[in-house]
């Protein structure tokens, strides 16, 4: 069983919704990137979705794009972020961790090069935006072999059709963008995204994870009141834009905001257990 399939086994069990926040490595500073990460996990996020910077985020509004910019204009490559996971590690066997970014840069590493060090520094899966299931299939078995999750987007526009496709390839949990554009986008219809979770369920057996347009508080409790996993993105990224002058407040700046989302999802979770929880 896989890391992040074992967390989700986990947390079905404590009757816990999954908090999963993204942030982008490197983002102001490379040296920020694991501190942070492990002020997360503290303030309670059961997953780390790893931003690899990139110059052409296509799925990603400006927030998440300056934050590529700003990693991108301090030196971070795919492989300097596979050593930020090796870093983590150090200190965290647990925590599943994904990287979530686009495929050039695993091109230009070489797919056999890219599972072989991810798999040593420790990461267990990715999200690869511009991977459609139809394609890369050497990469695809590769990241099997290796024992790497691939996790897939689908969107308010998928057909029952691309779900069922989707569903075949898709390992760890499935990741359900809730508003139409790129990320920061939208308000949240949340009889809409019922619906489409509901749908995405009724054919593909792993946990659905929720995220664009993810705010605050009150947006992760809704979602929480549907999906497996709230996933923040924009949110966390705009905050630490705001610290990038002061880059050492940003784990703690952030683990305050996580810890409020936590708390927020924690009490959708009790008042829908039938039992209490062993925490």
């Amino acid at each position: 069983m896989s890391r992040i399939a074992r967390r989700f086994e986990q947390l079905r069990d404590r009757g816990r919704t999954a908090l999963i926040p993204f942030v982008t490595a490197g983002d102001p500073r490379p040296e920020v990137t694991v501190p942070l990460m492990h002020s997360m996990v503290a303030a309670g996020a059961d997953l780390i979705e790893l931003g690899v910077p990139f110059s052409d985020p296509m799925a990603d509004g400006p927030v998440i794009q300056r934050a590529s910019e700003r990693a991108l204009a301090k030196g971070t490559s795919l492989a300097e972020v596979l050593r930020m996971v090796e870093g983590f590690r150090e200190q965290d066997a647990d925590t599943p961790i994904i990287l979530m970014g686009y495929l050039n840069p695993i091109e230009a590493m070489g797919a056999a090069a890219f599972c072989r060090q991810a798999r040593s520094a420790g990461l267990d899966g990715a999200l690869i935006v511009d991977l459609p299931p139809e394609e890369g299939r050497g990469l695809v078995e590769t990241m099997r072999s290796s024992k790497l999750d691939l996790v897939y987007l689908l969107a308010p526009t998928s057909t029952e059709t691309r779900i069922e496709l989707v569903g075949k390839v898709a390992s760890g949990f499935v990741y359900y963008v809730s508003v139409k554009g790129v990320t920061g986008a939208g308000h949240l219809d949340m009889d809409a995204v019922a619906e489409k979770v509901g749908l995405i369920k009724s054919f593909i057996p792993l946990p659905v994870g929720v995220g664009f347009g993810i705010k605050d508080a009150a947006s992760a409790a809704r979602v929480a009141q549907i999906a497996d996993a709230v996933i923040v993105g924009s949110a966390i990224v705009g905050r630490v834009e705001s610290l990038a002058e002061t880059p050492e407040r940003i784990p703690d700046v952030i683990a305050d905001f996580l810890a409020g989302l936590r708390g927020a999802i924690d009490a959708v979770d009790a008042a829908s257990s039938p039992t209490p929880r062993l925490d």
